[in-house]
């Protein structure tokens, strides 16, 4: 995955894109995004495309839940979350379900992940379990318990952890109940 403004800075000019598109080396996805033809999209692949046309996006709630491997179910959608005031994305190939986080939670829990050759931001295990409880209304409860499980069973998070989040992101008093119920 290559985005025609990062050609630009290492002084490529976009024709020669053009020319690759062409020549058939070059596929363009949307708009300012290209790949290779012969190139093999991964699983996460369409979490790759999402976030080279939404760089300031972050993959969050179902989506992150699907890559940290804490859900059974497989979302029809990529979940990002983004700014309050950013624009609405549009993404031409692939189906997007947005959320809008103030920004400084567009920062805490969130890690640099690298899919397909491009850097994808995604929120951590323990903030994406956390999360699913703050959007339970659009997720559903029973996402939200089925993470909370596997995350505990798969050692990613104490139960300490978790409402030290919970807490931060004001819904300690939704997870208690939940988290002593699985830790008793």
């Amino acid at each position: 995955m290559i985005r025609a403004r990062d050609v630009e800075e290492i002084g490529v000019h976009r024709k020669h894109l053009r020319a690759l598109v062409e020549s058939g080396q070059l596929e363009r996805i949307s708009r300012g995004t290209y790949r290779l033809v012969e190139a093999v999209q991964g699983e996460y692949g369409s979490l790759a495309e999402v976030t080279a046309q939404v760089p300031d996006a972050v993959v969050c709630l179902l989506s992150a839940l699907s890559y940290h491997g804490l859900t059974t179910q497989s979302p029809a959608e990529v979940w990002i979350a983004i700014a309050p005031k950013a624009w609405m994305p549009s993404v031409a190939t692939t189906r997007l379900r947005v959320v809008r986080m103030s920004d400084p939670w567009l920062q805490d829990g969130v890690m640099t992940i690298r899919i397909d050759g491009a850097q994808v931001r995604v929120t951590d295990p323990q903030r994406t379990v956390v999360d699913c409880f703050r959007f339970r209304n659009s997720v559903g409860l029973d996402v939200a318990l089925e993470a909370l499980r596997d995350c505990l069973s798969q050692r990613l998070a104490t139960p300490s952890q978790l409402m030290e989040i919970a807490q931060r992101r004001g819904v300690g008093s939704v997870v208690r109940p939940y988290l002593e119920a699985l830790t008793a």
